[in-house]
This record gives C-alpha cells, sequence and structure tokens, in this order.
C-alpha cells in the first residue's frame, strides 16, 4: 500500500520564495489553481492528511478502505495527470511550468510506489496507528474548539457507527484476506509488526487522555467500541498475518533504489559509503583531538572520545529542568546567529515540548512537528523531544539520555530548532509560497541537508563541549550514510551495525534500537539524506564563495536559500548561480 499519499502525513517541512518572486504574486495563485488538482485527489485517498496539511471540509472525513483502494487511487492520479500534463503544454511562465513538473513528478512516484507495492507485498494496515494519527491531528492545543468537535465525529466513523461507514479495522481485514490469497507476495517485517503491536496499547491510552483533557463528551461509547475492534484486529494479525511476515528486513532491489530516490538521494551507494567511511574517520579524529583538550581542562582520567562522550553524558539534565533548559540554549543560539549575522530570525518565540508515550511509541527520537501548511493561521512548528523508548522486549520503556546533557543540546537545538527546521517553517508561514513546492517538492535530502549545514555553521561559536558534541552529531550522520545501505545491501550484518552504533558512537540502547530500526523498517533509505543533503550545500557554498570572493555576504546567502525553498540540489545551485551570485 502506499505509504506516502494513504498514510503518512504527506509532508513534513515546505518550501519559500525570495522577495523578488513573491512579488509576482499571480503567478503563484494560478500555480496554486493546479496545484488544487493534485490536492483533491489527496483528499480522495487520505482525507486525514489533506485536513492536516490545511486542506479547508476534511475534519470530519477518514480514509476510505473499501475494496479497490489501489485501483481508485490509480485511476484518479492518471486522470490528474493528465490534466496537469495538458495546461504545461499550454503553460509559459517559467515558475509557474516548474511547479507543474513537480506536481506531475509528484503523481509518478505516487503510482511508481504503487506499482512497487503491489508487485512484491500483499496489503498490510496498522490500524491503531492509522485512527490515532487521524484523532491526534485533530486533538491539538494548536487547532480549533470546531476541530477538536471532529475528532469525535471521526471516531465515530472509525468504528462504523455512524451511518453509511463501516468499521476501518473490518475493511482493512478484509482487505488483508485478499491479500493473503495472493502467492508469491510478502507480508510485512515480522520485527515491524511485532512493534506495531506491541505500541497499539499506547496509542489507544493516549486517544482516551486526548478525548478527556480536551473535554469532549460522548466519546466513551465509540472509544469502548474501538477498543475491542482493535483487539480483535490485533488477534487477526498474530494469527493470520504474523506468520506469514517476511524475516529480511531487505527491501528488494527495486525498492530500495525508489525509496532513495522518493528522499532525494542521488549519489550512487559505492560512492556513498566510500564517502561518508572517510568523513566518519575524519571526524573521529578530530573528536579526539578534542577528547584530549577536554580531558584535560575537566580532569578525566580517559581522553579517548568515546570516554570523554560517556563522562559529558553523565551530567544530565532531568524532570522539570529540560524544556527550560533547552530554551536557555536556544536564546543562546539566536544571540549567536543574530551576533554573527548567520541568517534573519522570525519575531516570535520557539514552542519546545516533551513526547508524549504515544509520539515516543511512533517517533523516539527528537523531531519537529510541522505547522499547518495550507491557510495557516498562526499555527507554528513544535521541537518535540521524547525521553523514552517504549521498546524493549520485556515491556518497559528505555531512557534516551544522548540529548539531556549540555554538550548535547547545542546541536540538536541548531537542527530542529533555529536556524534548523523550525526556521524552514518559520520562513514558509510568514513569507508565503506556491502549494507545489510547499507540499510536492519536498525530499528528506533538502530538508536534512539543510538542518546538517546550520549545525556546522553555528559550531565555531560553541564551547568546545558544544563542538565536539556537534562533530558527534555529524559522525551520527556519516555512520548513517554507510550503515542503512550496508544493511540493506547485505554488506553488514545487524550486530555489526549495532557494535557502530554502541560503541563508536556511545549511542543509549533506546537509540541504538532506534537507530537500527530507522534503517530496517522505519523508511530504509532516509538516514542517507542527511550526509548527501550536507555534502551538496557545503560545496555550493564553496563554489559561490569562490565566484563571489569577498562580495558574499553570508547572511544574505542563507537569506537566499532558505527562500527559494527545499528544491533539489540541481536546481537550489541554478538559482544560486544565476539569481544569487549574478545579481551581486
Amino acid at each position: 500500500m502506499n505509504k506516502k499519499w494513504i498514510f503518512g502525513a504527506c509532508l513534513s517541512l515546505s518550501l519559500c520564495f525570495s522577495k523578488g518572486v513573491l512579488a509576482e504574486t499571480d503567478w503563484v495563485e494560478r500555480s496554486n489553481s493546479y496545484s488544487q488538482i493534485l490536492l483533491e485527489v489527496i483528499a480522495e485517498l487520505s482525507p486525514e492528511s489533506a485536513a492536516e496539511v490545511g486542506v479547508h471540509g476534511f475534519d470530519n472525513s477518514i480514509i476510505d478502505l473499501k475494496p479497490g483502494i489501489n485501483k481508485r487511487a490509480i485511476k484518479s492520479f492518471n486522470e490528474a495527470r493528465e490534466k496537469l500534463s495538458t495546461i504545461l503544454a499550454k503553460e509559459t511562465h517559467p515558475a509557474v511550468r516548474q511547479d507543474l513538473e513537480i506536481l506531475i513528478a509528484a503523481i509518478d512516484d505516487a503510482l511508481q510506489e504503487i506499482a512497487l507495492e503491489q508487485e512484491y507485498y500483499f496489503p498490510y494496515f496498522n490500524a491503531s496507528e492509522l485512527i490515532y494519527n487521524g484523532l491526534r491531528s485533530l486533538l491539538d492545543h494548536q487547532k480549533t474548539p470546531q476541530q477538536h468537535k471532529a475528532a469525535l465525529t471521526r471516531l465515530k466513523r472509525y468504528t462504523g457507527m455512524e451511518l453509511g461507514y463501516q468499521p476501518l479495522t473490518e475493511l482493512a481485514k478484509a482487505e488483508i484476506t485478499r491479500g493473503l490469497k495472493q502467492l508469491g507476495k510478502s507480508g510485512p517485517l515480522k520485527e515491524r509488526l511485532e512493534k506495531d503491536l506491541a505500541n497499539s496499547e499506547t496509542l489507544l491510552k493516549e486517544i482516551e487522555t486526548l478525548f478527556t483533557d480536551f473535554g469532549i463528551t460522548g466519546f466513551e461509547k465509540p472509544y469502548s467500541e474501538l477498543k475491542a475492534q482493535i483487539t480483535q484486529y490485533n488477534d487477526f494479525l498474530r494469527s493470520q498475518v504474523l506468520p506469514r511476515g517476511r524475516d529480511d528486513f531487505k527491501l528488494p532491489r527495486e525498492m530500495y533504489a525508489f525509496a532513495l530516490k522518493e528522499y532525494g538521494v542521488d549519489m550512487p551507494l559505492d560512492e556513498l559509503q566510500r564517502r561518508a567511511k572517510v568523513e566518519f574517520k575524519q571526524l573521529q579524529n578530530t573528536m579526539q583531538a578534542q577528547a584530549r583538550e577536554i580531558a584535560k581542562l575537566r580532569g578525566y582520567n580517559d581522553n579517548d572520545y568515546r570516554a570523554v562522550l560517556k563522562s559529558l553524558k553523565k551530567q544530565q539534565i532531568t524532570g522539570e529542568a529540560i524544556l527550560p533548559f533547552y530554551h536557555e540554549k536556544n536564546d543562546a543560539l539566536e544571540e549567536i546567529i543574530k551576533r554573527e549575522k548567520i541568517i534573519t530570525l522570525p519575531e516570535r518565540d520557539l514552542v519546545i515540548r516533551l513526547a508524549s508515550a504515544a509520539e515516543s511509541a511512533q517517533t523516539p527520537a527528537p523531531f519537529m512537528k510541522p505547522p499547518r501548511m495550507i491557510g495557516n493561521t498562526g499555527e507554528v512548528g513544535e521541537f518535540v523531544l521524547p525521553l523514552k523508548y517504549p521498546g524493549a522486549k520485556d515491556g518497559k520503556s528505555l531512557h534516551i539520555d544522548d540529548f539531556t546533557y549540555e554538550a548535547a543540546a547545542w546541536p540538536l537545538s541548531a537542527h530542529e530548532a533555529r536556524p534548523g527546521h523550525e526556521l524552514q517553517f518559520a520562513s514558509m508561514v510568514e513569507k508565503g509560497v506556491s502549494t507545489a513546492r510547499m507540499i510536492f517538492a519536498f525530499n528528506s535530502v533538502n530538508a536534512e541537508g539543510w538542518a546538517l549545514y546550520m549545525e556546522e555553521e553555528i559550531k565555531p561559536y560553541l564551547t568546545l563541549e558544544g563542538q565536539f558534541a556537534t562533530n558527534w552529531s555529524r559522525l551520527i550522520r556519516a555512520a548513517r550514510a554507510f550503515l542503512d545501505p550496508g544493511l540493506n545491501t547485505g554488506q553488514i550484518t545487524k550486530a555489526q551495525a549495532l557494535k557502530v552504533l554502541k560503541e563508536d558512537l556511545v549511542l543509549s540502547d533506546a537509540l541504538a534500537t532506534s537507530e537500527l530500526e530507522r534503517y530496517t523498517f522505519r523508511g530504509q533509505g532516509q538516514a542517507t539524506s542527511y550526509f548527501v543533503g550536507y555534502s551538496r550545500l557545503m560545496a555550493l557554498r564553496a563554489e559561490t564563495e569562490l565566484l563571489m570572493a569577498d562580495k558574499f555576504d553570508r547572511q544574505a546567502y542563507h537569506d537566499f536559500i532558505l527562500a527559494q525553498g527545499l528544491l533539489p540540489p540541481a536546481l537550489l545551485k541554478k538559482a544560486v548561480m544565476t539569481e544569487f551570485v549574478n545579481s551581486h
């Protein structure tokens, strides 16, 4: 089943334009009218995702899992593609043409993903997560009271308690049952399915908590029905699907190649792994030199960089002190950014919060929760920090201590908040954007490359320990770039990867486990995007400085980069060379 278009929040980050482009609002409006063609398809196939990004009128709607979901998706995507291709043939404005090409490329990716999923796997639905996401997206402090009430309507529709609706679990079960009859097709990875089943109770508990906290009355009966339906559905998964699950996490070669492409990774795997290993070793050497100095200053007996990391991690920030601590670090980062004229900052406060148990189960690593993308009325991105990983086989949570010591807060805050992801969101919301570039041009290379690049940009102004932790953060990203493909091409084993994660990177058991899951079933291929995006941006920066010499203005350059949105590296380079360099 198509993950991006049906189940995921269709996007995470967004795009914006330079002031010169923004002045031409007529073409932006025309482009947005064309994007509406594809948005209507998304709303048809995944109304929850459409509502979440800001498409009006779908807060009550839920996904339709009646028979033929893939056929409906293929038909709708092809019809939209034909319409957009016809428009492209007549359109003359270069920016609108580029947006149309973005929309068509997004459709082609969606169709290819559906085809690959159908070729290799029978359908699988994580009903608990699907329903939780649909309700959690409405039961949020940045949503309106009307949207909070709409969550009750969704709950009733998910459970089949409204006229014209069948329980989503029954529809999902029927679709899977049809798939089980298809010989030669694989099921979901057993490890993934077991993890989904283990997390189900956590997600259900948070649904109840959310309805209670937001004061929604009348949810008790449909919620009780939901719990019973999920229990029966999970029993079906254990008895019928788990035995057909696969033991080998590696994707078929064609699917892994597609995943890399969709995340924006355009570097040959051999080259990617070679370059990442070289950078990994270089960073280890740099950290070792820093570790000797830190050990001397702090009186540590062991000056190996791994031992120094362990010593720094012992100075944990805990409990109610964590959020003020991170706010303090962000304030300090903002002072550096302003003083050194690195990039223009938004005139509003940053939002940081701790993750709930359900959020930690879904995403056991720090992340940026995006704001509403379309029709934003003041919603902002949120820097979310998980502290527990509910992934232990004995049912207990593992503590994540990798981000709650002083040195680590510097690169993490720079990455997820400012000047990293949160600033990307803020620019989109506050400066304006075409919908095509806001939603459909996104890929992980563009987003994660920027955030990692900004970590490095901040590094020279940090304490020695902060610089050391920033190098550690890059060390993790370099490791990802050879561990993910190494695992998925069979060059290394999970045990070998885990050894690197725990010994060379000094990750906690919780984070090491989460990382390994990232490479094997939580978005295989995505982990490589940080290194690729960072490398492209560093190369572009160097080339631009060489061309401009003393005319280069760092703040103006970064403002320009961010204003272009999260364009693929080739398009971004073209914009820099033709617009920024030539204009100065």
